[in-house]
């Protein structure tokens, strides 16, 4: 038996107990272990699903490389091995469960038996409509909180434009943003347990549909006002002018926001246009947003007489914001990026050298690689750790 490594961070000594399993649940508690709370990992003898998603280097998952990192795995049948997740609970300050609403509750896990034992447990609980409402009981994954949320809505190809359905935007951003909402408010209900001094647990329900309907901005409030219902802009962002993305001459594409008066001033010297700025189209944002067809068209016609990273420069130099569009293979060999460890080499002894992201929340003092202790281990890897050290302690 060998112990993890020792952790930094201003969550060291939180004790979590996961009940997760695909990316919700699970991508809470990595944020949450990377700033050092110690989480046990319960997962079924089959493993997570996860662990059968992606590209595999030796029969491992690449992908658990990341998901799983920073937590101890042990392997349990709760319908067999119930009385043991109820000790692991026991000691435990937070359970994260992502089943469907009314699961835990039938393997005899529900909140009432587990706050009847510990009392001061926080339950943070992501599903995918709520632990209520008339859809509490319908089966959803992240694409259906994307698209009953409005993102998909949203990132639907503008009228007209295409054939092709709606697409979404790559990553699983409904699961993600649902597991960072969890993870702020189980840390909600531990400052209030913990430092208001209710000594009580608290349950915390967050889920998909709603998580992603959060980020709608302003568009309740304009519906509600005269029945507008934003469409689909492409690249663009109508309120603002010109923020879009232009064709470069190398094939690439060229993120530009320059829709301040000042910036803007800036961006059409660049261009070699300075008398645009002072062209009654374009005086304000507004002005620019009125016209801004022609306006994108003007700042296409320069970009695609140039390749996208002397565009950049140019722009960078007039202090203008711009950037190309990365692919992860720039993300992986970007100064920037590598300077401040966003992203890292480790070794991962399932599938070798590998890259890592750093993580996305710096607290001064903690080295950013000291946020990874070890990547995602192999099923089980810490049994006997967590049953003969945490749970005899």
């Amino acid at each position: 038996m060998t112990a993890p490594p020792s952790r930094v961070g201003p969550l060291v000594g939180l004790k979590i107990v996961e009940l997760g399993h695909y990316i919700a649940g699970p991508f809470c508690t990595r944020v949450l272990a990377d700033l050092g709370a110690e989480v046990v990992k319960i997962e079924p003898p089959a493993g997570d699903p996860i662990r059968g998603w992606g590209a595999k280097v030796n029969g491992h998952p690449v992908w658990f490389s990341i998901h799983g990192r920073n937590k101890l795995s042990v392997v349990l049948d709760l319908k067999r091995d119930r009385d043991t997740a109820l000790r692991l609970i026991d000691r435990a300050d937070v359970l994260v469960e992502n089943f469907r609403p009314g699961q835990i509750e039938k393997l005899g896990l529900g909140p009432d038996v587990l706050h009847a034992r510990n009392p001061r447990l926080v339950i943070a609980r992501v599903s995918g409509y709520g632990q209520d409402g008339p859809y509490r009981d319908k089966p959803a994954f992240g694409a259906i909180g994307e698209a009953m949320g409005g993102i998909r809505h949203l990132t639907a190809h503008p009228a007209g434009s295409s054939e092709l359905p709606p697409p979404r935007c790559g990553i699983s951003i409904g699961d993600d943003l649902a597991g960072l909402y969890a993870a702020i408010g189980l840390l909600s209900a531990v400052y209030e347990r913990d430092v208001t001094g209710t000594g009580r647990g608290r349950i915390v329900d967050v889920n998909l549909v709603d998580s992603i309907l959060s980020l709608m901005e302003g568009m309740l409030p304009e519906y509600a006002i005269d029945g507008r219902i934003r469409q689909p802009a492409g690249a663009g962002i109508p309120t603002a002018a010109p923020t879009n993305t232009y064709p470069c001459a190398d094939g690439k594409w060229l993120c530009v926001a320059g829709n301040s008066d000042l910036i803007f001033r800036r961006l059409m010297a660049v261009i070699g246009q300075p008398a645009l700025a002072d062209d009654p189209r374009y005086l304000t944002n507004a002005d620019r947003c009125a016209n801004v067809t022609a306006l994108d068209a003007t700042i296409a016609a320069w970009t695609m007489t140039l390749p996208a990273k002397t565009a950049e420069d140019m722009l960078e130099a007039a202090d203008v914001p711009a950037t190309r569009l990365y692919d992860i293979a720039d993300a992986a060999t970007d100064p920037h990026f590598l300077a401040r460890k966003a992203v890292m080499e480790v070794t991962d002894p399932l599938i070798g050298r590998t890259l890592h992201v750093g993580p996305a929340i710096r607290m001064d003092g903690d080295p950013p690689e000291a946020a990874i202790g070890w990547t995602g281990p192999a099923l089980g890897a810490h049994q006997a750790y967590v049953m003969e050290t945490l749970l005899a302690g």
